[in-house]
């Protein structure tokens, strides 16, 4: 069968749901009603970039411009690659399922070095030219921002314009500028760069040249006097600033699927191997009283049914004690459990512990960095040997059973004993025991130091390949203990961090010849090819060490010297220096300014809170629940269209969030992890349709059944419709076979009324399929498939049975008994009919 559409491809795929869109909250303007059109494009898969919260930030501000529409774009899977180039489709949007090319402006995130190539990706899928020099005014502005910003040289020959610091102004900033431009005539391209290159936080690289000194030194040579240099972007207040309340749901099971609330930027702990922890000076709080209100009604918005409070160290938050008690309170008749990701060791007060001990827990994170306290010191973790044990005890006793531990190896004056060192905390920490006597489990994760640009440690060097694998084996050789679980980051894949790290702009030749060679999504193992690599180094005169292993002087050139982050090259350098004598410098949140450059007290400053303002919104009581009576209501709905890609998992996260939207009352059980009362019938396999599922769902008694059907469908996205909700009958004992009637369709020519003449002629048809857990299964079709219609040469009518232990995918009888490949099934339009003995009325 030829593929001629995206929807002739989503049968294909692994995890179709991925390239949808339609989802909750999504925002969809007619084109031709808006003046500027942006693709924000994350460059990893959707369940990563769909975590992001800064690129839902951006969604929601532009869109709240009636004049502009944002859409979304992320890095297909090697599999939806693949399918587009065989096919000759490019790229599209989520929203209008639009080419890229068709955007005025593509918005790219840069979160971390290692998905450089994934840029390239979306740009070639959609048919764009890889760098800025060879596009003209037919092409999108390519533009992007996030914190690998900060040295934007790897990568600068790729882009028309990028942001440093903070996107929330610029964004706006930039797309009215634009717009300006637009208003008569398309405008020059170089024009409009100069425009931008006006607004604070704005770098245009194609106005900066680079140049090389004798030993490889890179500087840039700015091509106008007044723009020498990049002054990074700063929100001063975050409760100024527009923020989503009603942010996307993803499908799928996105790495954070639940409600985030960013309650803090910046951490002013001043650990020197930290690159955000520079970045994103001062640290500005969000008010308690604006995030109590942006919880309320993003639930309401979501119907998500955890909060997870975000930020650098969220146990430095001033007001983190009253703030999880008013959330708590506020949720708690909901069901909706507040989570906090790791707490720095040592912030585990007293009130907080006790807070802690009614939350829901996953995993607990702690990251000592080092095993030493000497090396502590040196990089300026102000966390005793004491208070880790005292955290991990604490932990433990609060009811978490699983403790995460990160540590690094390579930091500057690293040596042996600070490797035992960390060996021997690690098996202290592991013979901590819980409550109940028995110890609890500990992960282990290492990774290889890399110098980060504009932090002190900048200067310093990395390990080398060989240096970093030795180490890394003798750390694990000495922590294989039982009860303990050891990861550590390959060392080439820090190699590769590292080079693109510290990079100049000789790498953008690199990054071409390597995408060219195969590598893509170098941060998956599954997916990194250091082979590819190595051949690319070699074939552009790269040498890696030149940017990892050599330390570099503190006067030397940078190729980030021109971005300034505010955080300043002198405090810097200073604190480089300090290091070495394993001094130790304060927090300002609490101790005198350290002098650091980015404050200037009038405008920026810190930024904290620790208490609710007098105009605090009130709480909502937690309804201390009367004697309610409860009934349990059949659901009935249909699955169709794009719908048939959901998996089961994502189904009945979709309809629990559509209850909680829609304000329904669901009962929950009982115990420490409530669930919701709602029982689904045997799942569907991912591609079929169904004319009739249900699940059963427990609700107070004065909930009426058309309510129910009213305010679902009112939730629900496209595919999904509620059609009858009745009281459930009392359970009767289960049928133990069942006789489902499907219908199937094809788009070509290729049901054979022959074959399945010779098939209802067998008298067995037996076939091999895999069971559970790999073990193979014998299974006679004959035993399967109850009746047969043959329609004509598309359609196909049958009745199955399904009983315990005999169930066989439609996909798998049609492969069968037309000689199907793979591909051809899974192209075909599977409809499940419903029970034989079912009057639908088909």
């Amino acid at each position: 069968m030829s593929i001629k559409t995206i929807e002739d491809i989503l049968p294909l795929v692994e995890k179709p749901s991925r390239y949808l869109g339609g989802e909750i909250n999504q925002i969809i303007k007619d084109p031709d009603r808006v003046r500027l059109r942006i693709a924000l494009a994350f460059p990893d898969l959707y369940e990563i970039g769909t975590s992001h919260f800064g690129m839902q930030i951006l969604y929601h501000i532009l869109n709240a411009h009636a004049d502009i529409a944002a859409e979304r774009v992320f890095a297909p899977a090697v599999d939806m690659e693949a399918r587009l180039r065989s096919a000759g489709l490019p790229l599209f949007s989520l929203e209008s399922r639009q080419p890229l090319n068709c955007f005025d402006i593509i918005g790219f995130s840069l979160l971390y070095e290692l998905n450089y190539t994934n840029i390239l990706t979306i740009l070639d899928l959609a048919g764009i030219p890889f760098y800025a020099a060879q596009r003209d005014n037919s092409h999108p502005l390519i533009i992007a921002g996030g914190p690998c910003a900060c040295n934007p040289e790897p990568i600068a020959d790729f882009f028309d314009a990028i942001i440093v610091g903070d996107g929330e102004t610029v964004i706006m900033q930039l797309a009215q500028s634009w717009m300006d431009c637009h208003k008569h005539t398309r405008p020059d391209r170089e024009d409009l760069l100069k425009r931008w290159s006006q607004i604070e936080g704005v770098y245009i690289p194609a106005f900066f040249e680079p140049q090389y000194d004798a030993r490889g030194f890179q500087t840039v040579v700015p091509r106008y006097p007044d723009y020498n240099h990049v002054t990074r972007t700063i929100v001063a207040d975050l409760d100024q600033v527009p923020f989503p309340d009603k942010p996307i749901v993803p499908y799928g099971k996105p790495v954070h699927d639940r409600l985030r609330l960013e309650v803090a930027r910046g951490c002013t702990r001043g650990c020197r191997f930290c690159q955000a922890g520079m970045i994103y000076r001062p640290v500005r709080e969000r008010s308690p009283e604006s995030l109590l209100a942006l919880g309320a009604q993003s639930v309401g918005t979501t119907g998500y049914e955890d909060i997870s409070l975000l930020s650098l160290s969220t146990g430095d938050y001033g007001c983190i004690v009253p703030l999880m008690e008013r959330l708590m309170s506020s949720f708690a008749a909901e069901n909706v459990a507040v989570s906090l990701p790791s707490l720095r060791a040592g912030t585990l007060t007293p009130e907080l512990m006790k807070l802690i001990k009614t939350v829901r827990k996953t995993g607990f994170t702690i990251a000592p960095e080092a095993g030493s306290q000497r090396l502590r010191d040196v990089i300026n973790k102000n966390i005793s040997e004491t208070e880790i044990i005292a955290t991990v005890k604490d932990a433990f006793d609060l009811g978490w059973q699983t403790i995460k531990l990160y540590f690094m190896i390579g930091l500057p004056s690293e040596t042996a004993e600070d490797l035992k060192a960390l060996v021997d905390l690690v098996k202290v920490l592991r013979n901590i025991k819980s409550p109940h006597k028995r110890r609890g489990k500990i992960n282990v994760s290492l990774t290889t130091f890399i110098p980060k640009p504009h932090t002190p440690f900048q200067w310093a060097a990395q390990l080398s390949l060989a240096e970093s694998e030795d180490r890394l084996m003798r750390v694990q050789n000495q922590l294989k203990l039982s009860g303990l679980q050891f990861k550590w980051q390959n060392a080439k894949v820090s190699r590769l961090e590292g080079v693109w790290a510290r990079g100049d702009r000789r790498l953008s030749r690199l990054l071409v010849a390597a995408y060219h060679k195969g590598c893509r999504f170098d941060g998956w193992s599954d997916h990194f090819q250091y082979d590819g690599w190595e051949a690319a180094f070699d074939e552009e005169g790269v040498d890696p060490d030149f940017y990892t292993t050599r330390a570099r002087d503190v006067y030397e050139p940078l190729p980030w010297d021109h971005i300034h982050t505010q955080v300043t090259k002198a405090f810097l350098r200073d604190e480089w220096e300090i290091a070495r004598q394993g001094t130790y410098t304060a927090d300002c949140r609490v101790d005198d300014c350290n002098q650091c450059g980015v404050c200037d007290f009038e405008q920026i400053e810190p930024l904290t809170h620790q208490d609710f303002g007098d105009n605090a919104v009130e709480v909502r009581p937690s309804n201390v629940e009367k004697q309610v009576t409860y009934k349990k209501l059949s659901v009935f709905y249909v699955k169709q269209d794009e719908a048939r890609y959901f998996g089961h998992l994502e189904l009945v996260n979709i309809f629990l969030r559509a209850l909680k939207r829609a304000g329904i009352a669901v009962k929950f059980s009982e115990g420490f992890h409530p669930k919701p009362k709602v029982s689904f019938d045997n799942p569907l396999p991912v591609g079929i349709e169904s004319l009739k599922e249900r699940f059963i769902v427990t609700v107070p008694d004065h909930i009426r059944p058309q309510a129910v059907m009213d305010g679902l469908n009112a939730h629900l996205p496209t595919g999904l419709m509620i059609t009858r909700c009745q009281p459930a009958l009392r359970k009767t004992s289960a049928k133990p076979c069942q006789l489902i009637r499907y219908r199937v369709a094809l788009k070509e020519d290729l049901f054979e009324e022959a074959r399945l003449k010779a098939f209802n002629d067998m008298s067995a048809a037996p076939i091999t399929l895999a069971g559970r857990k790999g073990k193979l299964k014998k299974i006679d079709l004959k035993d399967i498939v109850e009746s047969s219609e043959w329609v004509n040469s598309r359609q196909l009518n049958f009745t199955l049975k399904s009983e315990p232990g005999k169930t066989v995918r439609p996909f798998d009888i049609l492969r069968h008994i037309f000689n199907l490949s793979e591909e051809q099934v899974k192209q075909a339009t599977i409809t499940k009919l419903g029970e034989a003995s079912s009057d639908l009325g088909i």
